[in-house]
């Protein structure tokens, strides 16, 4: 894909150029957020307690917060709390009618459905913010508890959250790639430096043996080779055009293909599955020994490695494939539709319902195969993690975001440029057209 790229044409694209650094501006932005810490903690007992659980939970919400967490920073919810809501409203879209008909509105609807998924992200992440201030007090990590240090945290937490809703928003408008990925992109590549050295320096310290080292090293390399041979895997279906017949032409009768991903929901499942055991994973945290029975059990049969938490995290990884494919990634009724407006055919298929049914047969078979690799991916390194106890967190989710983000965006970026030398040779054309004399005209005759 990076082969493709041409950095002449880069060179010369300045919108691409500048929508580049207003993305990287706003990533700046980000990470300088998430070493601003909010008031009222005690950053000793803080730093004591990240590092007694960065081997455990608290390494996964590291990973998804860049390490806001840990420092208890303003962006400490990360990005999560949106895309909790944006699970919501989704799943309330398949199941009320009145947010399908919404849906179907255009761009009025979906700014409607983006309004409440907001007002959403506000009250979840009201409640995860007085829940982690709640945790913070039972963990005897602030210096002055009390109501007063309450409302502050989940001002300041709630505020930092909607502030990177914005952040996501306007760089997936005004800059390259999903801002949202990017957010969670970021976080994890930047955490990624410090955990690698901590890795190595227990290999040579003798506490992890060499093997696991390798063994560690091969596996990530094996797990981003598969992500990225079955990102670009493609089922592609056949599509015919019929001829029709202008005056003395012929129009039409070419053939072409609608592909289809073998994992037509990229990386979402895995961000949306994840983003559902974050919340009870923060509160058992941060509660520690003192909190209530019901988080010691949420603890106890969701902590990582256990098989209650494989099962769930692998069963709404599939679920979130299927779900996310039908309702967002790959509607087989629109597409449908379009072939017959555009008069294609599946051949040997009749156009419309015929086609969509045939459609979600061949997706339904892709997914089986495409949730298959989200979860073995997923799982396969938490299961090898919790036997060796490596002391940082690793797992083919960051692995699955890290490359699949990159894929994405240099996906955009290439389009981008594509566009550009489309308009350069449209511009170019024109230029010559002008350049040209005139015919002269010959002598009118009388």
């Amino acid at each position: 894909m990076a082969a493709n790229l041409s950095w002449s044409a880069f060179g010369k694209s300045t919108e691409l150029r500048q929508r580049i650094l207003f993305a990287l501006g706003l990533l700046i932005v980000y990470r300088l957020g998430t070493f601003i810490p909010v008031p009222g903690i005690d950053a000793i007992a803080l730093k004591q307690f990240v590092d007694s659980a960065s081997s455990g939970i608290g390494g996964i919400l590291q990973m998804f917060t860049g390490g806001a967490i840990g420092r208890m920073a303003i962006f400490a919810l990360g990005i999560m709390p949106y895309i909790s809501a944006s699970i919501i409203v989704q799943l309330m879209t398949a199941m009320v009618p009145q947010l399908e008909q919404l849906k179907k509105e255009g761009e009025q609807g979906r700014k409607k459905i983006n309004q409440y998924t907001r007002y959403g992200t506000v009250i979840l992440a009201t409640f995860q913010a007085y829940a982690l201030a709640a945790s913070i007090e039972a963990g005897g990590l602030a210096t002055d508890p009390g109501m007063f240090f309450k409302i502050s945290t989940v001002i300041t937490l709630v505020g930092g959250t909607m502030f990177l809703m914005w952040l996501g928003e306007q760089i997936t408008a005004r800059g390259i790639g999903n801002g949202i990925s990017l957010i969670i992109f970021v976080g994890i590549v930047a955490e990624l430096p410090a955990a690698v050295a901590q890795f190595l320096a227990q290999g040579r310290a003798g506490t992890i043996h060499p093997a696991v080292i390798i063994g560690v090293t091969l596996m990530v390399i094996a797990v981003i080779g598969i992500v990225v041979f079955v990102e670009r895997a493609q089922r592609k279906v056949h599509i015919q055009y019929p001829r029709r017949q202008v005056g003395m032409k012929v129009y039409g009768g070419e053939s072409s293909h609608l592909p289809i991903k073998l994992n037509p929901s990229g990386v979402i499942p895995v961000i949306f599955a994840s983003s559902l055991l974050l919340l009870p994973t923060t509160i058992s945290t941060f509660s520690g020994t003192q909190g209530s029975g019901i988080m010691n059990t949420i603890l106890a049969y969701f902590g990582q490695g256990q098989p209650l938490y494989l099962l769930f995290f692998s069963g709404m990884i599939a679920f979130f494939s299927y779900f996310y494919t039908a309702n967002v990634a790959f509607k087989t009724d629109e597409v449908a539709d379009n072939l017959k407006n555009q008069n294609g055919f599946v051949p040997g298929i009749r156009p419309g319902v015929k086609t969509a049914e045939y459609l979600d047969y061949v997706v339904n078979r892709l997914l089986v195969l495409g949730s298959f690799y989200l979860v073995a991916v997923a799982l396969l390194p938490e299961i090898l993690r919790s036997q060796f106890a490596i002391p940082f967190y690793f797992g083919g989710t960051s692995v699955l975001i890290v490359v699949s983000v990159t894929m994405d965006t240099i996906n955009q970026v290439q389009s981008h440029m594509l566009a550009h030398q489309y308009e350069g040779l449209i511009e170019r054309s024109k230029l010559r057209g002008k350049g040209r004399a005139k015919p002269k005209k010959g002598p009118s005759r009388r």
